[in-house]
């Protein structure tokens, strides 16, 4: 399969752009289209043949559910059973945006690899103008997880896509690089205590000055069976060479570079960007504010794939705000593993 990767933006051409992917996405097929968040691959979330099309492209577990993306605000009544105070009050404060709400779905709407077999839906209304019109030109729902192969870091631009997945998909709209970075929150409105089940852009606290108090556990206990959430199960963000999580401390990070050295490792550091003056391998500045953090981390994650690093050390960050979400992200790649001279 050919892949073409379509640059859209105000020209004619663009709309030349959107009617294909319209029509590719109502014809069955797969389309990756950037969000604010990170670049997804959509398939119309109604039908089974097509949605089973991003399994096999991204080489995704199926008990993995997809998150539903929708473009008006009013179709998501079609789609729930119920839409309590709180989801709209959530809808209101913060849709379009990077906000996704898990919902008791309505039956036999959404083909079966959507909810992975759970009674429930995560849905959100995207904010980025590509993903917009296209669902908007469209009129249905569109399922949509990451567009990369699963298990690697989410793309945050169109080459990152189409280094993963050129040859599976026929079709990447290229709205340039997304803004926030790291995927949606997703906030279970299922519970009587709003549970947030992934860290996002939208946080805890800014939830709670909406709707009261939210849940957020550090680490979500699995239950049997699929998870409710994607992220939630399964390793992810991950470039090929291990992972390491290191205190933000230039003195405990350059000992660690140093003494990995003298094993002859070649060192990958993914650090702000004041930790620049150390000496690993290669060094890849995330920025120094929490917003530069979460929108350069997976771009810095993928970068180490470039380079011959045997070793990928990532400072650690506050949990406070969107700290929560780096950090879901960063343990997530690691594995859980931190760096001690004695596991190396």
């Amino acid at each position: 399969m050919e892949t073409q990767r379509l640059v859209v933006d105000n020209n004619v051409e663009s709309e030349k752009s959107y009617t294909q992917a319209v029509n590719l996405l109502a014809e069955g097929e797969i389309v990756a289209l950037p969000t604010e968040t990170v670049y997804g691959l959509g398939a119309v979330a109604t039908n089974e043949a097509a949605v089973k099309k991003i399994y096999s492209a991204k080489g995704r577990p199926s008990d993995n559910p997809l998150i539903v993306h929708i473009g008006t605000k009013e179709e998501l009544s079609e789609y729930v059973d119920t839409i309590s105070e709180k989801a709209v009050k959530c809808m209101d404060a913060f849709w379009p945006g990077p906000l996704t709400m898990i919902f008791k779905a309505k039956p036999n709407v959404f083909a079966k690899s959507v909810t992975a077999g759970l009674d429930t839906v995560g849905i959100r209304m995207p904010s980025h103008p590509v993903a917009l019109k296209l669902l908007q030109a469209l009129g249905m729902p569109v399922a949509a997880p990451s567009a990369n192969r699963s298990g690697k870091p989410s793309p945050t631009e169109a080459i990152h896509v189409e280094q993963d997945l050129a040859g599976k998909i026929p079709l990447i709209l290229d709205g340039g690089a997304t803004g926030v970075g790291v995927e949606s929150t997703v906030l279970d409105l299922t519970k009587e205590i709003p549970v947030i089940l992934r860290p996002g852009a939208i946080t805890k606290e800014m939830l709670e000055e909406v709707i009261g108090p939210v849940d957020q556990p550090t680490h979500i206990e699995q239950e049997q069976g699929a998870p409710k959430a994607p992220g939630m199960k399964y390793t992810h963000y991950a470039p090929n060479a291990p992972v390491y999580l290191i205190e933000r401390n230039k003195q405990i990070v350059q000992e660690a570079i140093q003494y990995l050295q003298t094993k002859d490792y070649k060192v990958a550091l993914i650090a702000p960007a004041f930790f620049k003056e150390l000496s690993p391998d290669w060094f890849f500045s995330i920025g120094n504010t929490q917003d530069e953090m979460a929108s350069h981390l997976f771009h810095a994650l993928r970068a180490c794939d470039s380079t011959d690093a045997q070793i990928v050390l990532a400072t650690a960050t506050s949990t406070e705000g969107v700290g929560a979400a780096i950090m879901n992200r960063l343990e997530k790649s690691a594995g859980g593993k931190w760096y001690t001279p004695n596991n190396k």
